[in-house]
This record gives C-alpha cells, sequence and structure tokens, in this order.
C-alpha cells in the first residue's frame, strides 16, 4: 500500500494532541476516519486531518474498506474487546496500553493477530526513541560493566475523581497507567525478566497511587516506585561496577523535559541529547514500515505481555 489509512476509535484528547498528529506526520501513513457519536469533537482533528471520515460508531469504522489500521485510545477495559474486534475485521491495531488488564488475556490477542495475519501491538512508545535504543546498546556493549542496580521514578499528581486513571471500573490506577514505563524499559534495556518480585502498594477508592516495587534482573537489583499522588518526578539509572546510565527525563521527552542520556565512568561524564526525537512519530513510523515492508517491529505482543506479567506478580505481591 502506499500508505497506512488510519482510523482512530474515540476522540481522546491523547488522541487529539499527541497520536492523531503523529499518525499524519511520519512517513508512510495518515489519519483518514474518526469514529465519534459526537461530530463537534471531530473538528479538532481536521486540523491535521483536514479529509477526515467521521463515522458515528466504532462498529462503522471497523467495517470501512477504506481503513487498513486502528489506533485505539479508549479507556483501559475496553482495550482487549476492541482489539479482538479490530483484527477481527483485518485491521492492523495500534492500541494504548495497557493493551490487557492481565497477562493471559495476551494470548488471545496473540492467537487473533495471527488468525487475521495482521500487526498488533501495544502503544509502548519509548522503545522506539533513540536515547532507549542507545542504553540498550551500552548495556549490551558492557559500558557500566557488570550491572548491579536499576532504580526507576514515575510521578505525578492527579486528584481528579472525574479522570479515567482515578476509576477503578476503567482499569484505572497508577501502575497501569504508568507502572509499565518503569518496568517495561528495564526489560528493554536489559533483555532479561524480572524474577523475585515484591511490591507494596497504597490504594484510594480500589485504585493504586503509590507502588514500590523491588525485583531482580539477572545479578542486578532493581527498586522503582510510582504514584499518582505526587510531585512529578522521573527518572532511570543503570549502576554498574564501571559506570552509572542515567535518563533523567525517560518517558515524557519534550514533554517533561529534553530526552538526555548521562554516561559517567570515571572522572568523565558523556552526555548525548535528541531534544528533537519526538516517539511518537517514531513508533508510527516504525509500525508504518512493519505494515508495508514486514520484518521486525520493537513492541510485539510478546514483548508486552511479558511487562504485563511483572505487573500481574506486582499487584499478587501486594495483596
Amino acid at each position: 500500500m502506499a500508505e497506512v489509512r488510519w482510523g482512530i476509535l474515540g476522540a481522546a484528547k491523547f488522541a487529539r494532541e499527541f497520536m492523531g498528529p503523529a499518525l499524519t506526520l511520519a512517513p508512510g501513513g495518515h489519519v483518514a476516519a474518526l469514529a465519534t457519536s459526537d461530530a463537534a469533537k471531530a473538528a479538532p482533528f481536521r486540523v491535521f486531518a483536514p479529509g477526515l471520515r467521521v463515522h458515528e460508531s466504532y462498529e462503522a469504522l471497523l467495517a470501512d474498506p477504506a481503513i487498513d489500521a486502528v489506533f485505539i485510545p479508549l479507556p483501559n477495559r475496553m482495550h482487549v474487546e476492541w482489539s479482538l474486534k479490530a483484527m477481527q475485521a483485518g485491521k492492523h491495531v495500534l492500541c494504548e496500553k495497557p493493551m490487557t488488564m492481565q497477562a493471559g488475556e495476551f494470548d488471545q490477542l496473540i492467537a487473533a493477530r495471527d488468525a487475521a495475519g495482521v500487526l498488533a501491538a501495544e502503544a509502548f512508545m519509548i522503545v522506539h526513541h533513540p536515547q532507549w535504543q542507545r542504553v540498550r546498546k551500552l548495556l549490551a556493549d558492557g559500558a557500566v560493566g557488570r550491572l548491579r542496580r536499576i532504580d526507576g521514578a514515575f510521578t505525578y499528581n492527579n486528584r481528579d475523581t472525574g479522570n479515567i486513571r482515578n476509576q477503578a471500573a476503567m482499569g484505572g490506577g497508577g501502575l497501569r497507567d504508568i507502572g509499565c514505563y518503569v518496568m517495561g524499559s528495564a526489560r528493554f534495556a536489559t533483555g532479561l525478566e524480572a524474577t523475585d518480585v515484591r511490591a507494596r502498594i497504597e490504594w484510594d477508592n480500589g485504585i493504586d497511587v503509590y507502588a514500590d516495587i523491588t525485583a531482580r534482573f539477572g545479578e542486578a537489583d532493581y527498586v522503582n516506585f510510582t504514584s499518582i499522588r505526587m510531585h512529578p518526578r522521573q527518572e532511570m539509572t543503570f549502576h554498574g561496577e564501571e559506570g552509572v546510565l542515567r535518563l533523567p527525563v525517560p518517558f515524557n521527552a519534550r514533554v517533561f523535559g529534553e530526552a538526555r542520556l548521562e554516561l559517567h565512568r570515571g572522572n568523565e561524564t558523556i552526555i548525548e541529547r535528541w531534544p528533537a526525537a519526538n516517539h511518537y512519530e517514531l513508533q508510527a513510523a516504525a509500525f508504518n514500515r512493519a505494515v508495508q515492508e514486514g520484518g521486525g517491529y520493537a513492541c510485539p505482543l510478546e514483548f508486552s505481555r511479558g511487562t504485563q506479567v511483572m505487573m500481574d506478580a506486582a499487584f499478587a505481591s501486594a495483596r
């Protein structure tokens, strides 16, 4: 196909402000349709997609033969249902994280993907960012020597009871919203799976608002905390016997600050910066290439399943 024609299920703010523009700006694709029962919500999407077709239902968009792929930014508990329906309709799927509420649900997604012969993935955008690809290579090349400790933090303050992140019925909570980053990034960077996962979690109206998690990645101790009731902070460090890799803006590059990698070895500090890299556009471009040309994709469903396994283990430990 000349370009991947994208449809978006729902006029979510994130789709309007971030992924929608990225899907049009990234080479190899453009936003062609939106499903929303409120036609007025389509107006902001037409700023970057002037030829936008609007469908009044999700089913109508999935039935549109002029749509090749769908982006799903719906509430968490709707992700599996609509990812399955999209694949059964023959559409490629990029679904916001967390794609499932528990790891076992990935099995039916993988089976549906294979049966339909489509590409389906969780929108874990950071693995497409050059700072994380650089971290992965540096660790593999032994830049910090024997890795002994990984530290992670990701927090922000959200007390809006109307926000779906604060609603248990919609699959809200801190771990499902941001825990996947501190867990999945460590898995991606090291190429290892977590063992001995333990967690202490604080709850508020059925959702986790603070989580402290420890684990092991090979020989390295792993410690992270997440919260949706604290002042914003994010950081990841990989501490080895010969050096330290630090990412001060690992997850919300260009929003929280500049993407930057610091490599500390002895008295030397090497800093690399990526001020212009947009991981949403890079994710969309990688997805388009995989659809058009085949080949590998940096975040297949099997990878995302592994992060959900670790998250499930954290919830089980806290219980």
